[in-house]
């Protein structure tokens, strides 16, 4: 068959009409947002066409809109409706207008979680898990508990575990109905319709930028206030202003620390001096003993090398014997200064609660430590088996091996 000039011009139309994309049906999906022109709009209804194979219907509650009042739309107007259902049980577009608010509101959640911007939300409820808070209209995200600042739920900020404290924890929720919380999102899936986000995801930031700000200006020696964070058998953990560091149980007092519980609990406030800082911050070193005054510089300063002090024995051990001479000092007499016989056995000469005369014979500040001479003054003698007059090379070797046991001791 031969064409003829209408048949080509025939031909050439049908393409051209067949390339043009606003001719071909267009595929739906829920969820779609798209442009349509409204062809009906009386009845309580409209009828918007999309260039789907059929117009589509908006009807009953999906109208209703914050943003548009669907009764001033006319036929010829064009709206951004949302796919509720390409296809229904009647083969009918299902389309929406509140949707499209809902549908909008969505993208910008979803927008937010990529750049993760800081998102608000109202709470609206709480129960045993944490709260359901409001973000936008119609739309409901969920806080867990632990994902809210421990300020808003725990006494001092810091969180306990215990008999009794669920119910705490619930009433401090319960107050929280109708307050506004800066948060972020961790999860969000529109087709579950299930927004999770985080209090704490704010709040750290917040906390990491000020240990930044006060890692650049602190320096050692300064000065900081704080808060006990943690509690170790080694010592306590303070966070000072952001910067989280330790207090060594040596640290802490210029006493000996028996139970670190009975002076500090988590959340005392407590004042630091930083005394070390290393790997850029990520250990920090304070001291509390170093912002009070020294007991034992004060008490030292009444006395000097050579002077004969009263004293009482504290503690007995094979090397010597620990004597308390006054509040806050002690001092040590080796066993090579018991006596000017041999000693084999400290416990041969004193007794813990025995009262001595002693000399002193060196004062160490560093060490805090007094040596002391109970022969220096006359001594005391056991019975003659156990002491003996030595020669002064049995002396020597007596004194040599005491102090190797001393050293063992220590290690």
């Amino acid at each position: 068959m031969v064409k003829t000039k209408t048949d080509n011009a025939q031909y050439s139309q049908i393409d051209k009409f067949l390339s043009d994309e606003s001719h071909k049906i267009k595929k739906l999906s829920k969820g779609d947002i798209v442009e349509g022109e409204v062809v009906d709009a009386e009845n309580g209804y409209l009828v918007v066409d999309v260039g789907h194979k059929s117009e589509g219907i908006v009807a009953g509650r999906e109208l209703k809109s914050d943003i548009l009042d669907w009764k001033t739309l006319k036929v010829g107007d064009k709206v951004l409706v949302y796919v509720v259902k390409p296809e229904d049980e009647e083969g009918q577009l299902v389309l929406s207008i509140r949707r499209t608010q809902q549908a909008s509101a969505w993208i910008t959640l979803e927008n937010a979680k990529k750049q993760n911007d800081v998102v608000e939300a109202v709470v609206v409820e709480s129960n045993n898990g944490g709260l359901i808070v409001e973000i936008g209209k119609d739309i409901r995200g969920f806080i867990p508990t632990s994902q809210l600042d421990a300020s808003r739920v725990y006494l001092d900020g810091v969180r306990q575990v215990g008999k009794d404290i669920s119910s705490r924890v619930q009433k401090r929720l319960n107050s929280l109905v109708g307050e506004k919380i800066k948060t972020r999102i961790i999860e969000l899936d529109r087709e579950k319709n299930r927004i999770i986000l985080s209090e704490k995801m704010v709040t750290q930031s917040r906390d990491l930028e000020q240990r930044e700000k006060t890692l650049n200006k602190v320096k050692e020696g300064d000065v900081l206030e704080g808060i006990v964070s943690g509690i170790t058998p080694f010592g306590i953990f303070v966070n000072a202003e952001g910067l989280e560091g330790l207090v060594h149980l040596s640290e802490l007092s210029w006493d000996k620390v028996e139970d670190i519980g009975s002076i500090y609990g988590v959340g005392s406030k407590v004042k630091v001096m930083v005394i070390g800082i290393s790997d850029g911050g990520k250990r920090v070193a304070y001291s509390i003993k170093r912002l009070l005054q020294d007991p034992w510089s004060a008490a030292i300063s009444k006395f000097k090398i050579g002077d004969v002090v009263k004293g009482e024995i504290q503690k007995v051990v094979p090397y010597g014997a620990f004597v308390r001479i006054g509040e806050g000092l002690n001092g040590l007499i080796h066993i090579s200064e018991l006596s000017t016989k041999l000693v084999k056995n400290p416990e041969d000469i004193v007794k813990v609660g025995d009262e001595v005369d002693v000399k002193i014979l060196s004062i160490s500040s560093t060490e805090r430590h007094l040596g002391l001479s109970l022969k220096a003054v006359g001594g005391k003698e056991t019975k003659e088996e156990k002491v003996k007059e030595i020669t002064k090379e049995e002396l020597k070797e007596a004194v040599d091996t005491a102090v190797e046991e001393e050293l063992e001791a220590k290690e």
